[in-house]
């Protein structure tokens, strides 16, 4: 990989990573569920205008669309709403791996292999970790809440290899309009119209900043160049860089928002980081060598070709 190919991997890592810090902030201007919705709004208009006609059948879109942006991104922000650091949830999410290859032996008959089966038994000790570092400074509901949006996470990058779109960025695009109105709907619901119309009446250059960031630099930006590496090199030189995820958000955490990184936490970071990559990376050694736009990694997600 050429230098600057580097950097540019590395460059979409810290995006995704900062993410995390980026939503915290944003979740002091709106509530979880409303900021979700603009984030899918902002992301899909007017890309969607751009990108051309989805190029696989609707209901893979609808269903990913569900699953990702309703659930994985609700269950996230409300998570977050809740008192999970954004630190460690960049970090919690890479259980989504596990459940990823889960779910993928349980329905596309999938191999478990020696090293597979490692790598989730080491993740799932980082978890576990993690779980009880938080249990000391932390509510554990939303650490469960965040559980479960890895959980749906796992689920969608399933159906996106079920989808098997030829290009990443039109089907992230096309996903992201899915979400608005379910999402809207949901924070009418539960959070309620004096709260939202209060958030965007306060809106400010701050909150429409954190908007742009999760919608443009984390989506359009970050898929659209991770999209172009896996064009000119193997998935398994690319992929790799999305370990970084987790050092960049909790690095950021720290240094944008306080927040403490306990020894417990490292270790759990060293667990789950190096349980994913063997879940991961032994994915790739036992299937071909050939790559498909379906196989780029979301945020924090390490995919090797199907």
């Amino acid at each position: 990989m050429r230098p600057t190919h580097t950097v540019l991997a590395v460059l979409v890592a810290a995006v995704w990573g900062v993410n995390f810090t980026v939503i915290e902030i944003g979740l002091d201007h709106f509530p979880p569920l409303l900021f979700s919705a603009l984030r899918f709004l902002v992301a899909a208009l007017p890309a969607v205008f751009f990108v051309g006609r989805p190029k696989v059948a609707w209901k893979w879109i609808v269903a990913v669309g569900l699953v990702l942006g309703v659930a994985k991104f609700g269950l996230l922000f409300i998570g977050m709403d809740a008192g999970m650091p954004a630190g460690l949830s960049s970090l919690v999410l890479q259980i989504q791996a596990v459940f990823t290859a889960l779910i993928a032996i349980t329905f596309l008959g999938e191999r478990l292999t020696g090293v597979r089966l490692l790598g989730m038994a080491v993740a799932l000790c980082g978890v576990c970790l993690a779980a009880v570092d938080e249990g000391g400074a932390g509510p554990l509901g939303a650490f469960a809440l965040v559980i479960a949006a890895a959980a749906c996470w796992g689920l969608s990058n399933v159906l996106t290899r079920k989808a098997s779109p030829p290009d990443a960025l039109n089907f992230m695009v096309w996903v992201s309009t899915v979400p608005v109105l379910p999402l809207l709907g949901l924070s009418l619901l539960t959070e309620g119209p004096s709260r939202d119309l209060a958030a965007l009446r306060a809106l400010d250059w701050q909150g429409a900043g954190v908007v742009v960031y999760v919608a443009w630099i984390t989506t359009v930006f970050g898929f659209g160049a991770w999209g172009w590496l896996l064009h000119r090199h193997p998935a398994s030189t690319v992929a790799p860089f999305s370990l970084l995820v987790p050092v960049f958000g909790m690095s950021s955490a720290a240094v944008f928002l306080g927040e403490s990184i306990s020894p417990l936490r490292w270790g759990a970071a060293a667990l789950l980081v190096g349980g994913v990559g063997l879940t991961s990376l032994a994915t790739g050694k036992s299937r071909s060598a050939r790559v498909h736009l379906a196989d780029v990694p979301a945020p924090g997600q390490v995919k090797e070709p199907a």
